[in-house]
């Protein structure tokens, strides 16, 4: 036949698949350049669709004939030339990376051998018509890789350069020109806006302020002075960590050419809150907040803006990327195209883990050998960035012993006393009764408890105006408009007593004259405190933070962090020192042994099994306990949710829906369910259907129609 096509538009243009091939392995071959894999990134792109020369793709096409696996061909192609990273590669570039399986695997196996076993039998359709058209390189591997894990790692990566640079091809030929780039902000321009936003601050008035000042200015000089690599950054609470740790990126972003700036950060509360400030410090166009209730429109109706948006969440195309740790480490670990198609541009970048301490324990190895593989080959600068620093060293070392880790601000650069605003004082154990009439008798005080129970439970003794209750079980809608009434109280001196799970107690800007915080680790108590006297406007002895040992037994989820945090307590005379933070994290992850930091053994697999993509992405999750959310149909919620149930499925109503929803584990769900609570649409979508278990003051109630209760 004539000329072999990949794509044909609604507007009668045709793509030839050479035309496809051409340009989806220079865009490739640029986004790989910047890891030092442009050959492995050309090969990619120029034999990732090869199968397309068959008639039955041609017949696919252009009549609308039956599926054909084109991505096969490609990489049977790559596997003959001695290269499985781009076989790989192209293998996955539609339907996902899939598990390597064994050389005898049978050939209507989905496994990469499967497949290899199918093309050998000559079970491919026909697309020798390629070899007329075009020749593939053959490159020499990358030699400075553990073949199994870092093959793996580099596989995924060249993977990603590989989706971007296919999708972004397709797209542009179906859009009939190239897309626009969201933000063509350079990082020069970025670090004027900064020194703009921080001429303020100088000269500083008053000791806390000039102690901010010295760790700030540090951070500007280490940026413009360090080469990429792994760093930490710990700054007391009230330290001005974001700012400084902004500062740092700006300055060596611009010093060392790196591209672009990502923050990973635990919660969706202090991602907004931390996305607003770099908007308001660098502009609004610089900065992609991209988490689980942010997202875009790409339908007819959705303007230049929403498209560009949509595109910069699925590629991180952007100056600044604020993110959660789930997006970030959950896409390193998927075999997913759209998940991974962003992670080729996180290569040559600065990636800041803000609240370092709250990686989670029970993947805590997988997250560190993924930060050690990034730093070591990726050219990305690492920083750990906490008030409470953890400590990772020992097991950085084990997988990067070549790694230094420098601290960017040692505590010999400021006075960490200045940032002392609280005094400790020990409880004992108190019950709810005695615990709530204790608060009662404060005009301001926050009290952060384990579990949603026990908020409840004390917040439902306490009387009088100005008493507020904060938990997940308030939809975020909920818990805003709550936290902005908590703050105008406390600026206005009202009565204002609050009890809360831990949700407040990581970067909420609040200040307590008192808080009470029940037992837990010490990295928590210490977060807790920087609720109080935040500002340092009060005298240290009449800021207090009591710690207490709650009604009834530890949860297990916290029982090690709470035998870490007891013992740190009893050794150090002061909790907040480096020393004693220290300490606390070396016992924290003495008792849960490595074992439990890598609870679904993500590194053994990788090691044991050959590329096991798929099984890796099925078992790696960031968040342990799955959960179900369900929409609350209560002020705005209610419109949205007759929205969901008209028909209505735009990414645009889900994101606003999200405002709305409540996160449940699985007990509580059942519960509801059985109880007839819950209504249930045909998108999956679940919706509260007895209003009166939602409360203004508590939000979803832990118990169902039917009277049971749920100790959550």
């Amino acid at each position: 036949m004539g000329s072999y096509l990949a794509h044909a538009a609604e507007d009668g243009r045709q793509q030839t698949v050479l035309q496809h091939l051409s340009a989806t392995a220079q865009k490739c071959t640029a986004f790989a350049q910047v890891f030092h894999a442009a050959e492995q990134g050309d090969l990619a792109g120029l034999a990732h669709d090869l199968g397309k020369y068959s008639n039955e793709f041609q017949d696919r096409l252009l009549h609308h004939g039956p599926k054909v696996d084109h991505a096969t061909a490609g990489a049977f192609e790559c596997f003959r030339l001695g290269q499985p990273y781009a076989a790989f590669a192209v293998a996955g570039h539609h339907g996902g990376l899939p598990d390597g399986g064994g050389q005898t695997d049978d050939p209507d196996s989905s496994s990469f051998f499967g497949r290899m076993n199918r093309a050998l039998q000559g079970r491919l359709p026909e697309y020798a018509a390629w070899q007329s058209e075009l020749t593939l390189p053959a490159p020499p591997r990358p030699n400075n890789l553990e073949p199994q894990m870092e093959g793996m790692f580099f596989t995924r990566m060249l993977f990603s350069c590989l989706v971007d640079a296919d999708y972004s091809d397709t797209a542009e030929f179906m859009a009939n020109g190239p897309h626009t780039a969201f933000s063509n902000r350079s990082v020069d321009f970025l670090m004027e806006w900064l020194r703009n936003y921080i001429s303020g601050w100088f000269p500083p008035k008053g000791e806390l302020n000039a102690q901010r000042c010295s760790i700030l200015e540090r951070c500007i000089q280490e940026g413009e002075r360090c080469a990429p690599g792994l760093y930490t950054l710990t700054v007391p609470t009230g330290g001005g960590k974001t700012v400084a740790s902004l500062a740092f990126a700006l300055a060596q972003a611009k010093a060392q050419g790196l591209r672009r700036l990502i923050y990973v950060i635990p919660y969706t509360s202090i991602i907004e809150q931390t996305a607003q400030k770099f908007r308001e410090i660098l502009g609004a166009d610089c900065v992609l907040e991209h988490h689980s209730g942010v997202l875009y429109d790409v339908d007819q109706e959705a303007g230049p803006e929403s498209i560009r948006l949509a595109r910069a969440t699925e590629t991180w195309d952007m100056p600044v990327t604020v993110t959660t740790a789930v997006q970030f480490f959950e896409s390193l670990y998927s075999c997913r195209p759209s998940q991974c198609r962003k992670i080729h541009n996180i290569a040559q970048s600065i990636v800041v883990f803000d609240e370092a301490q709250m990686l989670p324990l029970h993947a805590l190895r997988p997250c560190i050998w993924a930060i050690a593989q990034l730093v070591k080959h990726y050219g990305v600068s690492a920083v750990l960035c906490t008030a409470t620093q953890p400590a990772l060293t020992p097991i950085f070392r084990e997988f990067a012993p070549e790694l230094p880790v420098t601290e960017l601000c040692p505590p010999e650069q400021f006075q960490w006393d200045v940032f002392q605003r609280v005094t400790f004082r020990q409880a004992g154990k108190l019950t709810y009764e005695e615990l709530a009439a204790q608060l009662q008798k404060q005009e301001q005080v926050l009290c952060i408890v384990n579990s949603r129970k026990s908020a409840q439970e004390i917040f439902l003794r306490l009387e009088g105006e100005g008493c507020f209750h904060l938990s997940t079980l308030m939809y975020p809608a909920h818990r805003r408009a709550k936290l902005e009434e908590i703050r105008r109280r406390l600026d206005k001196g009202l009565p204002c007593r609050v009890v809360s799970t831990s949700l407040i107690e990581a970067g909420v800007d609040v200040d307590f004259p008192a808080v009470y915080r029940e037992e837990a680790g010490l990295d928590s108590i210490l977060q807790a405190a920087g609720r109080c006297n935040r500002e340092g406007k009060r005298p240290l002895e009449r800021s207090i933070v009591t710690v207490f040992q709650g009604e009834g037994s530890t949860p297990p989820l916290f029982a090690a962090a709470v035998g870490a945090g007891r013992d740190a307590m009893a050794h150090y005379e002061d909790i907040t020192s480096p020393e004693a933070v220290h300490a606390y994290f070396t016992r924290l992850l003495d008792l849960k042994g490595a074992e439990a930091q890598d609870v679904q053994q993500i590194l053994p697999l990788m090691q044991s099994e050959l590329f096991p993509f798929r099984t890796v992405s099925e078992r790696f999750h960031l968040i342990d306990s799955p959960t179900v959310t369900v929409y609350i149909p209560k002020d705005e919620g209610a419109e949205l949710v007759e929205r969901l149930r008209s028909g209505e499925h735009s990414r645009n109503l889900y994101r606003q829906l999200g405002q709305y929803g409540v996160s449940i584990y699985e007990q509580h769900f059942n519960a509801l369910d059985q109880a007839g609570d819950l209504e249930r649409l045909e998108d999956g979508s679940v919706i509260l259907s007895s209003p009166d278990l939602y409360s203004e003051y508590t939000g979803l109630s832990l118990k169902a129609d039917s009277g049971k209760g749920l100790f959550i």
